[in-house]
């Protein structure tokens, strides 16, 4: 039976830090044509997620430079300016994880993020230890969509799929929870969230 109230999983990346990896570069690799480029075939997004599965910062950079030593700068750039990537919160998303909290909700999250970076933005963005319970990806060498990630988290935290929202950018990531039983909202702006929420069940 489903609860009265059900608990609400965010995902981070785009649903409460805004996240960008091209905005590292616009003054590296200003031409839209040439970033495209780089983009798709030096730091790709197959590259990235393995951060997210747990290679280290150190061990990736590396492998692209011996294959790519002409982009060195713009590579290791993506580590050491990693930061620039972010260049703030997506604060309906957070006023909504923050009213949650202030009325006494659990709340959690599962996210694909690297190991180091995660410990940053710990610093960084404080109200991402106000979680309940947190999957991280490269703590657990599991990334979205693989339905054991979500499974993880209800087991570890003692959650059934059917009380739970998950809010997550991906259409992949959405899938994926809704085939375990979740209910899902696939977070693409313009939004509003808390209608979302509401909608499937959530009083706020």
């Amino acid at each position: 039976m489903a609860a009265a109230s059900p608990t609400v999983v965010f995902d981070v990346g785009n649903v409460l830090l805004r996240w960008d990896p091209r905005l590292v570069y616009r003054e590296l690799i200003p031409e839209p044509e040439r970033l495209d480029w780089f983009m798709q075939n030096v730091c790709t997004a197959a590259w990235n997620i393995e951060q997210d599965r747990g290679r280290s910062w150190a061990d990736a950079v590396a492998l692209l430079v011996s294959q790519h030593p002409e982009w060195e700068r713009e590579i290791r750039a993506y580590d050491e300016r990693w930061h620039e990537s972010i260049p703030g919160i997506v604060e309906d998303s957070v006023a909504v994880l923050t009213e949650l909290k202030g009325r006494g909700d659990k709340v959690y999250a599962i996210t694909n993020f690297s190991r180091e970076k995660w410990s940053e933005c710990l610093i960084r963005f404080p109200f991402l230890q106000s979680f309940d319970g947190v999957i991280v990806s490269a703590h657990e060498r599991l990334i979205k969509p693989d339905p054991a990630i979500f499974e993880l988290l209800m087991q570890r935290y003692d959650l059934a799929a059917g009380d739970c929202i998950f809010v997550d950018d991906s259409a992949r990531n959405v899938a994926a929870a809704g085939a375990l039983g979740m209910q899902t909202v696939h977070f693409v702006e313009p939004i509003d969230l808390r209608s979302a929420l509401r909608e499937r069940g959530l009083t706020l």
